[in-house]
């Protein structure tokens, strides 16, 4: 297979090296200056101030909170960089770089799928991978409503509403134009645009290999698995961002497994993240 291949030819160190620093690229680990937060208008605001700076950002300013870089957070994917792809960190993304290795090695038919890309730091790095090894056959699905977040409308989601925030509404066309700075824009990338309750039913994904969620809500989770998870193969990944960091999304995880049977084993990335193995 080819990623033996590499192996033998010692190839595959330089491939690693290419993916760490795209790692922290990626995450903005590169850049002390990511730590720095841009400041959003918002209605806790004295209404003075939310006039001003409503006012800076329609004439083209950004306001950062200035904050020291904490490299252990940006690690764990503990905090949002200003500047960067991705909020996963480092941790999580080794995972997703080990679930896609495994994947490709082991021959497990599927695509591969981010639902809730962000600014698509994880979906460039799937990617790369696949250029990496000349995989041609297998697509990278771009998941998302690209507006952000849906209000809740489910009991369990009623503390965690999350429209508000503007930082997590990145368009369709950012994200492709984040693509295209790394050179990795093409026919094997596509975009599934809208509420996950009505993009992913009708999906026309086949089969997946990996399963990247990124739903936050209950709501949101739960409709990525009632979609999707029966088109993992068995032997593929199924990765959740935020299964300690919110309730709703661990809960959503929980009822899944339980209605329908999984026993396959969770294990821990990073104290946030989770991710298993589809046995059948």
């Amino acid at each position: 297979m080819k990623i033996d291949a590499e192996v033998r030819t010692g190839q595959i160190a330089d491939h690693d090296l290419y993916l760490d620093l795209l790692k922290r690229c990626l995450t903005g680990y590169l850049y002390p200056d990511s730590s720095n937060q841009e400041v959003h208008p918002d209605r806790s605001m004295r209404l003075s101030r939310r006039i001003i700076l409503t006012a800076l950002i329609k004439r083209g300013y950004k306001i950062f909170r200035t904050k020291p870089f904490n490299p252990e957070a940006r690690a764990l994917g503990q905090d949002w960089p200003s500047i960067g792809y991705s909020m996963a960190g480092l941790r999580r993304l080794d995972n997703l770089q080990f679930c896609v290795a495994s994947v490709l090695s082991e021959n497990v038919p599927g695509d591969l799928l981010e639902a809730g890309v962000w600014r698509g730091g994880s979906c460039i790095f799937m990617r790369a991978i696949l250029k990496l090894h000349n995989i041609t056959d297998r697509t990278v699905w771009v998941a998302d409503s690209f507006q952000g977040l849906p209000a809740p409308t489910l009991e369990a989601d009623k503390d965690y509403d999350l429209s508000g925030f503007s930082q997590l509404a990145v368009s369709q066309a950012e994200v492709e134009d984040a693509f295209r700075r790394f050179d990795l824009l093409d026919s094997q990338v596509r975009f599934l645009k809208g509420w996950f309750r009505d993009s992913l039913p009708s999906a026309p994904v086949s089969r997946l290999a990996v399963l990247r969620m990124d739903g936050d809500l209950y709501e949101s989770t739960m409709d990525i698995l009632n979609a999707l998870y029966h088109k993992v193969s068995t032997g593929g990944y199924i990765i959740v961002d935020d299964y300690h960091l919110l309730p709703p999304c661990k809960q959503a995880v929980s009822d899944f497994r339980s209605r329908t049977g999984i026993t396959d084993p969770i294990q821990e990335i990073d104290g946030t993240g989770v991710f298993w193995k589809k046995s059948d």
